[in-house]
């Protein structure tokens, strides 16, 4: 917000008739609404400054801190409102009483805030002690007193409370706190500590407990010191300064290992390396745990062995600390293991080969190894030797030399170190990988040293000399390689084409990778005759020798020539091998294929017709003949026969005439593919055969031709050669057989009618039809032995009927049930029928049929026919006379109510409308039911709602095995009550069985019924009520539910009232008549004339539809009337003497509620009491006395004359005056603790010690001791402790108070 007083409007007049008051600070320099601005923006930046200081005092202060915020923001506002106010600054500028008011309302607010003021809105303890003179409100200081409100309003700068407790009867502490000891621990947390080197160093902590150290001096025994020796025990003292500079380096020291511990860490993929998880031992130990806050650490630093002892640690207020046991610890060089140099596996003896023929190493199986062990003995190692994957440890404990006796006696509890060299032989049994590994060392004194963290497997590495270390040893146990030829011997011989090679596999059977690879000495002698001279004087022996490719165990020889291919020998990277059998593959070169071809023409009566070729074939079957054939001028055709065996005859005659060139081009068998084949070729013109057969046919099946009653049949026929034929057939009949001629047949194909012999078409049965020549135009005739056609002649039709007698072709089934109707069917299956349901002739069906005694399977009901039959063959006839079947559904049962059941029929929707019933009265309706009993039955029941719909009660199913039922109606509510018959089951139709199936809507049986309420009445509520004695029974207050009665029912109803008197052992007894649904109790004929208690109770009722009365329980039927003649006040308690804060309880006698008249000093008060007992909380010191009670809104009032008690002050205790008090003693002195005993004596009083608090200003701990002291007649009693704590008071009682004191739950604060 910016403002320019150029442009600001002139300050608005005030309304008020007084001049108008100039702020202090000109408007020339800043305008007037940028001084409101300010001076709000001031205020609110004060006000969230005390916000914070809030949220400050919540979370850190506790009672003693507050009067310091108090203080401090009651002088801050005091000066914010004198500030604003002498700032006159308008509409900001207030009279003096409304900054009186400002700064009584900063002041009230920051004593909520900060603790000045308590509201104990909640209940507290300490409310008893407080003097308040507001009925009802509770406040843990004084307001009563001027000096009291002084007290909160300045948070103690005028009058306060006393410190340490907020209750002003139990005030003050005293605080008695030891001052420390000094001790120093020299390594504190029982750490093991060693050397690495000899130039190395170690730390080792020093405890210090209140202790700042100026110097500190340790000595070092050497280990296994003797006074005789010579050697002197070293003494060492280190200034504050010294141990500041190896603080500092260990600093240093630790940031340096953690970064790089964290770069290598990040640099590492596998977080699961034993580097990380295994990190170096002694920098974990060197972390510094959580100390107390008297506590520090220190360290000294050590780089040569011996038995640390601290002497003395000197602080600057010249007292040496106390040194705790311990006081030393040794340091010695770390234990270390490792294999002596020299032996076999060093020199490269690391890999052993099995021996010849056998699978051990035999004799060489045992391996000579040799330990170095340096510590402090005795020593033990744990190793482990890993053979295979496959590890076992091994424990060797109590390593040490032979002991020297020493002349003198020792001064450290342990020797000098020691190296041992220990003898180890191992035997290798087992083929693979065997490592031994050094794995931890201990010496004398505990320190474990690993020795195998940074250790890997080599059973997949390297195993050359260099891969041994200082604390492994690793040896492989080897196979020896065999090898042999795979899928090749003398027996088995490899076939080589010409101008090929051939691949001889060499299998590896046994071997291990690490000796590959392997290099195999093959040798190759050329094949020889009889003689032993080479068959090829171009084909020389050699020997070669073959290397394995790395990762392969197996390896191919390529063979181009003939011959014996022999292993001579094989060698491993370490191991020779051996050569099993095969060791031999042999090569036979195979020759290529070749063919002998002889041509003859083929000549018939019209000319050549074709050619025939004879073969002679040389090779390895099947071959494969490639030749060439060209008709004319065509393109040359290239063709493809085939021959298993080495001899092949050829016959090509074309179907076609014309010029025709043969030729044989290639020749391939099994070894060599298409090899040229220089043959003579072959030309001719051709002119073809004429023939004929029967298209149908395939090879040497005839076809199969059915004929149903006709005198013919009709067969097709293909022809070749030149057109017009002539063809002859053979009929072949049961006993004879003609010949029938047909010519001039100029078509390629032809259909021919051909007659059925007599005897087959008389009686029926088969006869067959064979082509037996046929001649062409150029009269060459040719007989032909072509299949033949079987013609099956039929004369009995296939026929069609339901089975069953006349009468009894009927079915009856569940609806919707498959029925399976009988048939007898004639013919050659599978049949065909054509049926159809007389209900629906239009509609025609298909069903095919497998068995002559087959059912036809429906799910209608209905009059079957049987329309048509066909076979497989010829369509059929039906039986007429049976040829219908009739197929019926079994009735659904159903359910119809009682024609003698007396209920009126309403035709416009359908229902039974049963007469009115009154509400629980039995009602029945009687069912007449068909079907097949037992039967079930379910139905719905629903209600009419006041909104006009129904709904669902309930729906039920029944039981019945007769066919006439009854049900019992649905009365147990009034209402509009609607019947359903939804579903009704059978024997047939089971319920369970057809859930889904229901009574369509309109078929169901509906019935109805009014049911009518039955009349009820009862008390609208049990609250009892009061009349005074003389009183009629009128209404008295009729703003309350007291003395109703609501009635149910049709009105007007006519209700019977009785009243009875147990005092008078009377009973009144009347009737009325209400017209509405509630009435309250008005009968004046009856007046109330002895005191005590009246019953009155609801006898009867009845309303208009003249239905017995629903009793309602007994508690809502009657209500108590109390008379009463006076009202009364009793004491519980016969005291004279009360405590302030304690409660005085009364037993109220009468009706309430209840006026109590009191005085309190002579001041006279009114309270009004709703309930007895009652309590009033005395919270002011002297008379306090009962005067009168009224009841019934002050009527019917009693005077008290004998109801008066003496109230008496509580105690005060104080421990120190009510203040805080903090002492300080050393050890063996005592402090003296003051109590101060306020009221009548004798006094008895208890006291506790707590534990000091850890936090600044904080509350005392846990209770450490609890003590009462009884029997004090003086005002001060004193006690003397050297223990430490925060003594404070808890109970304090007098003559005849105590405090604190038991409340009950309701208290009323009396009125001062």
């Amino acid at each position: 917000m910016s403002s320019n007083p150029a442009n600001s409007k002139p300050p608005i007049p005030s309304s008020s008739s007084s001049p108008r008051v100039n702020p202090l600070v000109p408007e020339r320099f800043l305008d007037v609404p940028s001084q409101r601005f300010y001076a709000l923006s001031f205020g609110l930046l004060v006000q969230a400054i005390k916000l914070f200081d809030f949220f400050q005092y919540l979370l850190f202060s506790d009672g003693g801190s507050t009067p310091h915020y108090g203080k401090k923001w009651l002088l801050v506002d005091l000066l914010l409102c004198l500030a604003l106010s002498r700032l006159r600054i308008p509409r900001l500028n207030y009279t003096n009483s409304i900054v009186v008011l400002q700064i009584l309302g900063f002041a009230l607010l920051d004593g909520i805030l900060f603790g000045g003021i308590r509201l104990n809105i909640f209940g507290d303890s300490s409310a008893s002690s407080s003097h308040d003179n507001q009925i009802g409100f509770h406040s843990s200081s004084g307001l009563l007193g001027i000096s009291n409100l002084l007290s909160i309003l300045t948070f103690g700068l005028v009058t306060g409370e006393g410190y340490g407790s907020k209750d002003a009867n139990l005030a003050g502490q005293h605080t008695v706190r030891k001052s420390p000891i000094s001790t120093a621990q020299l390594n504190p947390y029982s750490q093991r500590f060693c050397l690495d080197t000899s130039s190395s160093s170690i730390l080792v902590p020093i405890l210090l407990n209140n202790s700042n150290p100026t110097s500190l001096r340790y000595t070092i025994t050497p280990l296994g010191h003797i006074e005789s020796s010579g050697r002197k025990i070293e003494s060492v003292t280190l200034s504050a300064r010294d141990l500041k500079a190896i603080e500092n380096a260990r600093l240093v020291q630790s940031r340096v290992t953690k970064t790089a511990k964290q770069e290598s860490y990040d640099e590492d993929v596998d977080d699961y390396d034993d580097e990380h998880e295994n990190d170096n031992s002694r920098d974990a130990r060197s972390s510094v745990p959580r100390l107390q806050k008297t506590q520090s650490l220190v360290y000294i630093r050590l780089s040569k062995p011996g038995t640390i002892r601290l002497q003395d640690v000197n602080d600057p207020s010249g007292v040496d600390a106390r040194i705790s046991h311990p006081s030393e610890v040794t340091i010695v060089p770390c234990p270390r293991a490792q294999f002596v140099d020299g032996d076999a596996l060093v020199r490269g003896d690391n890999v052993k080969c099995a021996a010849a023929g056998l699978n051990t190493l035999g004799d060489e199986k045992d391996v000579q190894l040799t330990l170095s062990i340096f510590g402090v003995p005795p020593l033990s190692l744990k190793w482990f030797k890993e053979i295979n994957g496959r590890r076992e440890y091994f424990i060797v404990e109590g390593i040490e030399t032979e002991r020297i006796p020493h002349p003198g006696p020792s001064t450290s509890l342990y020797n000098s170190p020691q190296e041992v060299r220990v003898p180890l032989t191992v035997s290798a049994e087992a083929f693979g990988v065997h490592t031994y590994v050094l794995e931890s060392v201990t010496d004398a004194l505990g320190n474990l040293e690993q020795l195998s963290t940074s250790w890997s497997s080599a059973r997949n590495g390297d195993f050359s000399a260099g891969s041994n270390t200082k604390i492994s040893r690793s040896l492989r146990v080897l196979r020896r390689p065999t090898m042999a030829f795979k899928g090749c011997g003398p027996q088995r011989p490899s076939p080589l084409r010409i101008g090929s090679n051939v691949s001889l596999a060499i299998d590896t059977q046994e071997a291990d990778d690490l000796d590959s690879p392997w290099d195999v000495k093959v040798r190759y002698q050329p094949p020889v005759d009889e003689s032993g001279k080479s068959i090829n004087k171009r084909l020389r022996p050699w020997q070669q020798t073959i290397h394995t490719h790395p990762g392969e165990r197996g390896l191919t020889v390529e063979a181009d020539s003939p011959g014996d291919y022999t292993i001579v020998d094989i060698r491993g990277k370490y191991c020779e091998g051996d050569v099993l059998s095969p060791e031999t593959c042999t090569v036979v070169e195979l020759p290529k294929p070749a063919a002998e071809i002889e041509w003859r023409r083929i000549h018939e009566c019209s000319g050549d017709t074709g050619v025939a070729a004879s073969l002679v074939l040389h090779g390895t079957p099947p071959f494969h003949v490639y030749y060439r054939m060209q008709r004319d001028r065509e393109p040359a055709r290239e063709l493809i026969k085939t021959f298993h065996n080495s001899r092949g005859e050829m016959t090509l005659q074309p179907s076609q005439s014309g010029h025709y060139i043969y030729s044989f081009s290639h020749l391939s068998d099994a070894n060599y593919n298409k090899v040229e084949l220089k043959g003579p070729p072959i030309d001719q013109i051709v002119h073809p055969l004429a023939s004929a057969a029967f298209p149908a046919s395939s090879g040497r099946d005839r076809i199969m031709i059915n004929s149903c009653s006709e005198n013919s049949v009709d067969v097709d026929v293909t022809l070749t050669g030149i057109a017009p034929w002539n063809l002859n057939l053979q009929l072949v009949g049961r006993q004879k057989s003609e010949i029938v001629s047909f010519s001039g047949i100029d078509t390629a194909t032809k259909r021919l009618q051909v007659a059925v012999p007599k005897d087959v078409n008389k009686e029926g049965g088969s006869f067959e039809i064979n082509i037996v020549s046929v001649e062409d135009s150029s009269g060459c005739k040719r007989n032909l032995s072509v299949p033949g056609v079987t013609v099956n002649v039929k004369k009995l039709k296939p026929t069609a009927k339901f089975y069953g007698k006349e009468g009894r072709r009927h079915l009856v089934t569940l609806e919707n049930q498959q029925a399976s109707l009988p048939l007898r069917l004639t013919g050659d299956g599978p049949w065909q029928i054509k049926y159809r349901i007389l209900e629906n002739p239009e509609q025609i069906r298909t069903a095919r049929l497998a068995s002559p005694n087959d059912y036809l399977r429906v799910t209608e009901k209905g009059h079957y026919e049987i329309l048509e039959v066909s076979d497989s063959q010829c369509p059929g006839t039906v039986s007429a006379q049976e040829s219908k079947y009739e197929v019926d559904w079994t009735p659904r049962p159903s359910a119809t109510i009682s024609s003698d059941t007396e209920a009126v029929y309403e035709p416009y929707n359908g229902t039974y409308i049963l007469p009115v019933i009154c509400e629980g009265t039995s009602g029945h309706v009687d069912f007449d039911l068909t079907g097949r009993p037992p039967f079930q039955i379910m139905y719905n029941i629903a209600r009419s709602v006041d909104s006009g719909g129904t709904r669902l009660l309930d729906q039920p199913t029944f039981n019945s095995i007769q066919p006439r039922t009854r049900f019992q109606l649905h009365t147990s509510e009034p209402g509009r009550i609607y019947y359903e018959v939804k579903q009704v089951g059978d024997t047939a139709y089971p319920l369970s069985k057809h859930k889904g199936v229901v009574i369509p809507r309109s078929d169901r049986p509906l019935f109805e019924q009014e049911v009518l309420m039955r009349p009820s009445a009862r008390f609208a509520s049990s609250n009892r009520l009061s009349y005074c004695l003389h009183e009629n029974f009128i209404p008295q207050d009729k703003g309350t539910g007291d003395g109703v009665i609501i009635l149910q029912g049709t009105p007007p109803f006519e209700l019977t009232i009785s009243v009875q008197n147990f005092a008078a052992s009377e009973r009144f007894t009347e009737t009325v008549t209400v017209h509405d649904t509630t009435w309250r109790l008005d009968l004046p004929g009856y007046q109330f004339k002895s005191v005590g208690h009246h019953q009155v109770a609801i006898e009867t009722v009845r309303d208009a539809s003249h239905c017995d009365q629903k009793l309602p329980d007994s508690h809502e039927r009657s209500i108590w009337v109390d008379v009463a003649e006076s009202a009364a006040i009793v004491p519980f308690d016969r005291r004279e003497h009360f405590c302030v804060g304690e409660v005085a309880q009364f037993q109220l006698e009468g009706i309430p509620p209840w006026t109590i008249g009191y005085r309190l000093n002579g001041k006279a008060y009114m309270q009004e009491a709703k309930q007895s007992p009652f309590a009033i909380s005395l919270q002011q010191p002297g008379e306090f006395k009962i005067t009168s009670i009224a009841q019934q809104q002050k009527l019917c009032k009693s005077v008290v004359t004998d109801l008066s008690y003496a109230v008496h002050l509580l105690p005060t205790a104080q421990v120190g005056q009510g203040n805080r008090i903090f002492q300080d003693i050393h050890e063996g002195d005592q402090a003296e603790i003051k109590f101060t005993l306020i009221g009548e004596p004798p006094f008895s009083f208890t006291y506790q010690r707590s534990e000091l608090s850890h936090r600044k200003g904080g509350k005392p701990g846990k209770v450490l001791e609890t003590h009462t002291v009884s029997g004090v007649t003086t005002t001060e009693y004193s006690i003397f402790s050297a223990l430490e704590g925060v003594w404070t008071v808890t109970f304090i009682s007098d003559r005849y108070c105590r405090y604190p004191s038991v409340q009950p739950d309701r208290v009323l604060d009396q009125k001062s």
